[in-house]
């Protein structure tokens, strides 16, 4: 009789210490969620989080009842088993014995394994225990009430203070999960809700910085500002880009740039519609970028690095396609990227495929670095030029043969990677 009451007593011991910490650690999202459905437990669901402070008064509650319980029990117990095997303790001895091993039982199986698991899966375990905790939430409801009411009055009375209340608030990183939970819930046949990814770029927005989504120094496609008009024609061209560049000497000195629209105003010289950039450091927010683009009324900016020296560069596309995902430019090119494997070990590719996706997609290992982000930047990132038509490079065990490219960028590789 006894040790069966002990096991109920630590039973509930850790039901109450669990309940508690679930409450406490589940995302209050889901909660929210949870009670909007229309079947008992939610009403159930709704009722406990009414009064969180009264909720987990309860719990406390609960958890001291049992304890004291177990104590009586226990020590009982522990005392007959001393005498059982003929140990002659002086009482400080036997009462050390006592609260040792309670208390050694009772943190390990009333409170830290059922913290432990409930804190791991408190959406799922406070919906499937939330009427029992509902229960003894009743039972106690008076008594917690009581002593909510006894200690307000004393933190009021003697320390001129109010007491907390446990609030059900949202935080941006209880929203951040749960949409996380909500993607990675989708097959990866299905696509996902346009509305989720927005939210999740949204919560993800102001961590990204101006190094994350720029357009890399070796991806830069520059014109010179004394080139000529007829030039920078061929070159708006040839790229498909509606803005290119304007620098003086190298990239590295950009006084501008021009859009393609300009070009109707039939200009004599490259400076004549020269539009103005802004410049940023590398560790700006993307955040901070577009408040300052917007009012200096600028569309492009320079992101320099620790040196001076540019690093990158980054539009107000950019910024926006980072919340609300691709925007077709009116200059885009409506194509799909060369992407072909034409044996093992032997692929095509179109140079400006993501070297983060042909690593996923092929298992290429090609190693990934902040200034460069396509296949053509890793390129000429190791090479530190255009290479030509017909060039032949080695890249560590990666061997490229040059199957299209022009003065100012490669667009066709053909890629074979060494054993």
């Amino acid at each position: 009789m006894e040790i069966s009451i002990i096991i109920l007593c630590l039973i509930l011991s850790a039901f109450f210490s669990g309940m508690e910490i679930a409450f406490i650690s589940s995302n209050k999202i889901y909660l929210e969620i949870e009670k909007k459905q229309d079947n008992f437990v939610s009403q159930i669901l709704t009722r406990l989080t009414e009064n969180p402070s009264k909720f987990i008064a309860a719990m406390l509650i609960g958890n001291n009842v049992a304890l004291v319980v177990y104590g009586f029990y226990m020590g009982d117990l522990i005392l007959a088993q001393i005498d059982v095997f003929g140990f002659h303790f002086s009482s400080l001895t036997s009462l050390l014995v006592q609260t040792a091993l309670s208390t050694f039982i009772v943190l390990i199986t009333a409170e830290f394994f059922p913290k432990v698991f409930f804190q791991i899966y408190a959406n799922s375990l406070i919906r499937i225990f939330a009427i029992p905790a509902y229960l003894f939430y009743r039972l106690f409801y008076y008594i917690s009430t009581f002593f909510i009411w006894i200690s307000d009055f004393i933190l009021r009375k003697f320390f001129k203070t109010e007491g907390d209340q446990v609030q059900l608030y949202f935080s941006k990183i209880e929203l951040g999960n749960y949409i996380t939970e909500q993607m990675s819930s989708v097959e990866d046949n299905e696509e996902v809700d346009s509305e989720i990814q927005i939210f999740q770029n949204a919560l993800e927005f102001s961590g990204v910085k101006a190094r994350d989504i720029m357009t890399p120094r070796t991806e830069i496609v520059d014109i010179d500002l004394f080139d000529s008009v007829g030039e920078l024609k061929d070159l708006f061209v040839e790229t498909g880009y509606s803005k290119i560049v304007v620098s003086q000497n190298s990239v590295d000195d950009i006084v501008g740039y021009v859009h393609s629209f300009d070009l109707f105003k039939k200009p004599k010289t490259i400076k004549s519609v020269l539009m103005t950039v802004e410049f940023v450091p590398e560790t700006i927010s993307i955040k901070d970028a577009l408040n300052l683009l917007i009012k200096k009324r600028r569309n492009v900016a320079v992101v320099l690095d620790e040196h001076g020296g540019t690093s990158g560069i980054i539009t107000i596309e950019d910024i926006v396609e980072e919340l609300f995902g691709e925007i077709e430019d009116e200059h885009d090119l409506d194509e799909e990227l060369i992407e072909q494997e034409l044996a093992e070990g032997k692929y095509l590719f179109s140079t400006r495929l993501d070297v983060e996706y042909l690593n996923e997609v092929y298992k290429l290992a090609i190693p990934e670095e902040d200034s460069y982000g396509t296949l053509g930047g890793f390129i000429v990132n190791s090479t530190k030029e255009i290479p030509q038509k017909g060039e032949e490079i080695v890249i560590g065990r990666y061997y490229f043969v040059i199957e299209e490219a022009s003065n100012k960028k490669i667009e066709l590789v053909k890629m074979t990677i060494k054993e």
